[in-house]
């Protein structure tokens, strides 16, 4: 693997970059030099992130702002598609967002919300910019999961969950879904110069599940007391992205800065390529022949 003496000057995309550990992760990055994109749904909400990471790099970063809605496959589409157009090289992409619906909802691509912005969302705009990522090596992609996966498995027979819905058990199932997407990918990219990595932030204070009503908000604010800062949560995340150490990690799942075992259902690679297959017809894509 090529060096990377760290992430300064380095062109990095990170989704989820409003609130929460996205954010802060984008604050860390930009004081330490990258080039920073950061996607919003909300143009308001993304005025305001620009505003803080510009103010914690000391006024010395100038990030850019991309709008769309990664629960649409149109507007991930076209966000690539930008992206593309902007920037000829990509050294980092981070896959940071995410949501729990207390309700089962369907996108307008007739797939479960969850499923579609925690697991799609990120396979979708990966494998779009992946000829981006290569042509722009050493690259690194990352992407948040969560120790929620353990205890899960992908329920292949009912991915839309239109048998089955329970808020935090779909939550889990995506967040094992990234992580096996993180394997999977790891092992196609293995020699072209790209790393790909996820991370378990912790048990950490933001504005997660606030958007499903008053029993799941309080329940979150009882939660605050024992849960961390989002610049703690978000120390793995910045650790993939800048440190040289982890320049020849390939497809590993990561803990406080260090690579920890998943459940064993995170370490199924017969699963892990399934869930590609099926993932690349659920999005109307091919990430093109690999190894």
């Amino acid at each position: 693997m090529a060096d990377w003496p760290s992430v300064q000057g380095k062109r990095v995309l990170v989704t989820g970059a409003t609130n929460g550990i996205g954010l802060a992760a984008a604050e860390a990055l930009a004081a330490r030099g990258a080039d920073l994109f950061i996607v919003a749904r909300s143009e308001r909400r993304g005025r305001e992130a620009l505003a803080r990471i510009e103010r914690a790099a000391g006024g010395e970063a100038s990030p850019t702002l991309l709008l769309a809605d990664l629960a649409s496959q149109a507007s991930v589409r076209r966000l690539a598609a930008e992206v593309t157009d902007r920037c000829p090289r990509l050294e980092v992409l981070v896959n940071n967002a995410g949501a729990m619906h207390s309700r089962r909802r369907v996108t307008e691509d007739g797939v479960e919300l969850t499923w579609a912005l925690n697991h799609l969302a990120p396979f979708l705009l990966t494998t779009l910019l992946l000829d981006r990522l290569e042509e722009s090596a050493p690259a690194r992609i990352v992407t948040t999961s969560s120790d929620a996966h353990r205890g899960a498995r992908i329920p292949f027979d009912d991915l839309n969950a239109e048998r089955s819905y329970r808020a935090y058990r779909r939550y889990g199932q995506t967040k094992l879904a990234n992580i096996l997407f993180t394997a999977e990918l790891g092992r196609r990219l293995d020699g072209t110069g790209v790393t790909a990595n996820c991370f378990h932030p912790g048990l950490v204070a933001t504005g997660f599940n606030h958007n499903n009503g008053l029993l799941m908000g309080l329940g979150m604010l009882f939660l605050r007391p024992f849960s961390r800062t989002p610049r703690k949560g978000a120390e793995t995340l910045v650790w993939l992205v800048d440190s040289p150490d982890v320049a020849g990690e390939q497809g590993g799942y990561f803990v406080d800065e260090r690579r920890a075992s998943p459940s064993a259902a995170g370490q199924d690679m017969d699963a892990a390529a399934l869930l590609w297959e099926i993932s690349e017809r659920q999005t109307n894509t091919n990430a093109g022949p690999r190894p």
